[in-house]
């Protein structure tokens, strides 16, 4: 059997179908082939041992969720969105979706919540305001932190330096940092509950 191994930066380890089709070539999916690309990446890539596996998925309720809770064990999701409505009804909407396949919702992290002045440090809200507070109180879960537009989480995206790394200390960087600790926190209280479905060091597809 064919095993691939990860890409691995910063003491993370990644795998994308961008790494494996050419920058100009659309990845099309049918239902099928977003169950088997999925499957492949959960045991067909050496991901040796791990504390966590993040999945990044697309927003709404496709294949992809449905295919990750029915066929991978799932301590839980986070939801992320943008403050303004129309973004708002895909976060409901996937919010609702995992909960009805019993997968625990860590929280909300609202995106692009403002964009703060550097001159003046006025904040300007160009996607409109509280779209996450709004969520995370109808629904009954916690908002796990509210990131504002800044210019530093693009330029590290393009350069391979993302913001916790090149300014650490910086307020985006620290609401990253303050965020993943919330999350390891939950997912540590969930599982000695015995409500989570795996313990972080069970990761161990070889």
């Amino acid at each position: 059997e064919h095993h691939v191994d990860p890409v691995v930066k910063d003491g993370i380890k990644i795998m994308s179908m961008g790494f494996l089709v050419a920058d100009n070539q659309p990845v099309i999916w049918r239902g099928p082939m977003v169950h088997g690309a999925l499957t492949q990446f959960l045991t067909q890539v050496k991901w040796g041992e791990l504390d966590y596996l993040l999945i990044d998925m697309p927003p709404g309720t496709g294949d992809a969720q449905l295919t990750i809770s029915q066929t991978a064990p799932v301590s839980g999701a986070i939801i992320v969105t943008t403050p303004q409505d129309v973004s708002l009804l895909d976060a409901r909407k996937g919010l609702l979706m995992f909960q009805n396949v019993h997968v625990p919702i860590l929280g909300v992290i609202e995106n692009m919540a403002g964009y703060v002045c550097s001159e003046c440090q006025h904040t300007t809200h160009l996607f409109r305001q509280g779209g996450g507070q709004k969520i995370s109180k109808e629904m009954g879960v916690s908002l796990l932190g509210s990131i504002p537009l800044d210019e530093k989480i693009a330029v590290g995206g393009d350069t391979g330096k993302p913001i916790v790394v090149s300014h650490p200390d910086s307020l985006v960087g620290k609401l990253y940092t303050q965020m993943a600790g919330t999350v390891a926190a939950q997912l540590s209280i969930l599982n000695s509950q015995g409500t989570g479905q795996f313990k972080p060091m069970d990761l161990q597809w070889q």
